[in-house]
């Protein structure tokens, strides 16, 4: 179905924006005694203009989370009559935190006109799988970029940047996972301009001049609303907490228990931050002078992410923050970067998890829930740090307490996004299993330790049916 891209093997988006036709027509004279400000009228147009480049065949890569481009994806679907059936407009993101609102994404009469293609499951992909409207990618985080442009090249970039700065550059600050590699390879690339969306430094700066059509829109961005946090998850958070010291270098994973972990921290000196996501807790830490990132061998200094998605007081307090960085996910999520940083402290959550070790992160079964992201890259990364520490954190029960996520075997059709050689620590709301350095045997107690008690005799039962013991 796809074209495979020999070339991208070791693909570096660098080397190529130096060949990019859009980026020689940058620095030729075709702006020479234009103002920024006059660039950006030039490029200035309506949302009919910006789906109007949109073709058959067109592989399109959007930005995510609060930079969704949501008005852009609001009218899509408007051309869905000149689009052919045999020639789809294909859709690559994440997950798509305003898809309900989007005709391409919730009707199922238009799956032969668009299709999605994404590297993570939200409620919304959830939703429209059935129907054949979406496809799952499996891959881990930090080779976003480079597998896409392995499977197909996208040739249609659409990212919601904020407001041009006097330098004439705007910033796609809440989502670089695989956003400027695409960029960068794109023949067609249009610009959502929304002054709610943070400046930022970093990687994420783009020059007006390359976009072929700006748009402009003050719709609000995504809030992420985290579960309610019950006494469960506090003993959790708890527990967490306990185990991170003065100048450890964290990541925080998505889900109201990293979250709350995230808050747990206030009482601590000298934190780091290097992470994919920059959440609600991060910028509170940064605002409350926990994280001054002294103790970072790498980006000392800064905080520094991939993406940003959280409450509007975060969006508005890291706006041009001068210690928070912007990297792409090739880089945060990096395993080999990861592990230069002394005393990484990486905190996810998961699903499931077998006596063994062996960790259920994305899927309940066979059916998939979200993605394996970044599970994999900060748990080596973690376990291989000087000092390092990789905990999975979830509750010790799942559907009003009627199971446990520590099961004997994973449910037929799991996927591991964890290896159990990789699994450090899992902790519950009774307590902290070390399973590094542990035997199948020790591990198996120390697991059925943190179960709820309710379930421990069955799984010490069904630990000695598999020979665990």
């Amino acid at each position: 179905m796809y074209e495979h891209y020999e070339n991208y093997d070791r693909y570096i988006p660098d080397v190529m924006l130096k060949k990019h036709r859009k980026h020689e027509e940058y620095l030729s004279d075709k702006y020479k005694g234009m103002t920024h400000q006059e660039i950006y009228q030039s490029k200035l147009g309506t949302v009919e203009d910006a789906i109007g480049l949109i073709d058959s065949g067109d592989c399109i890569v959007w930005s995510i989370h609060a930079s969704e481009p949501r008005l852009f994806l609001r009218n899509l679907h408007r051309i869905a009559d000149r689009i052919d059936p045999k020639n789809p407009v294909e859709l690559w993101s994440c997950v798509a935190r305003w898809g309900p609102e989007y005709p391409v994404h919730t009707d199922p009469s238009l799956k032969d006109k668009f299709h999605h293609q994404t590297f993570f499951y939200d409620p919304n992909f959830r939703k429209i799988h059935p129907s054949g409207m979406s496809s799952y990618f499996p891959i881990h985080l930090h080779n976003y970029g480079q597998e896409l442009h392995r499977c197909k090249r996208p040739n249609v970039a659409v990212v919601c940047v904020s407001p041009m700065d006097e330098h004439g550059y705007c910033c796609v600050s809440c989502d670089l996972q695989r956003e400027m590699e695409s960029f960068y390879s794109a023949d067609k690339i249009i610009y959502e301009v929304n002054p709610h969306i943070p400046h930022l430094p970093g990687d994420c700066a783009l020059p007006v001049a390359m976009a072929d059509v700006i748009i402009e829109s003050d719709l609000s961005l995504y809030e992420l609303q985290d579960p309610p946090i019950g006494e469960a998850e506090k003993a959790v958070a708890g527990y967490a907490a306990e185990m991170v010291h003065d100048g450890d270098c964290i990541q925080l994973g998505f889900g109201g228990i990293p979250n709350a972990i995230g808050f747990e921290l206030m009482n601590r000196h000298d934190l780091g931050i290097h992470t994919e996501q920059i959440g609600a807790s991060m910028a509170r830490m940064i605002q409350q002078g926990v994280v001054t990132n002294r103790y970072k061998n790498l980006d000392k200094g800064w905080s520094v992410g991939a993406f940003i998605i959280a409450d509007n007081f975060t969006y508005e307090y890291l706006n041009n923050h001068p210690r928070v960085m912007m990297r792409r996910g090739r880089y945060t999520n990096d395993p080999m970067i990861i592990a230069q940083q002394d005393n990484m402290v990486s905190i996810n959550a998961a699903l499931q998890i077998d006596l063994t070790g062996q960790v259920a992160a994305e899927a309940l079964g066979y059916i998939q829930w979200s993605g394996t992201g970044g599970a994999t890259d900060f748990a080596y990364g973690a376990y291989h740090s000087r000092g390092g520490r990789a905990m999975l954190c979830q509750i010790s029960t799942a559907k009003k307490g009627t199971v446990s996520r520590i099961a004997p075997i994973l449910d037929p059709g799991s996927i591991v996004s964890v290896s159990r050689n990789l699994t450090d620590m899992v902790i519950t709301e009774y307590g902290v299993a070390k399973l590094r350095a542990r035997t199948v045997k020790q591990r198996v107690e120390n697991l059925i330790a943190v179960a709820h008690p309710d379930f421990r005799a069955e799984l010490r039962k069904e630990a000695n049916k598999y020979m665990y013991f």
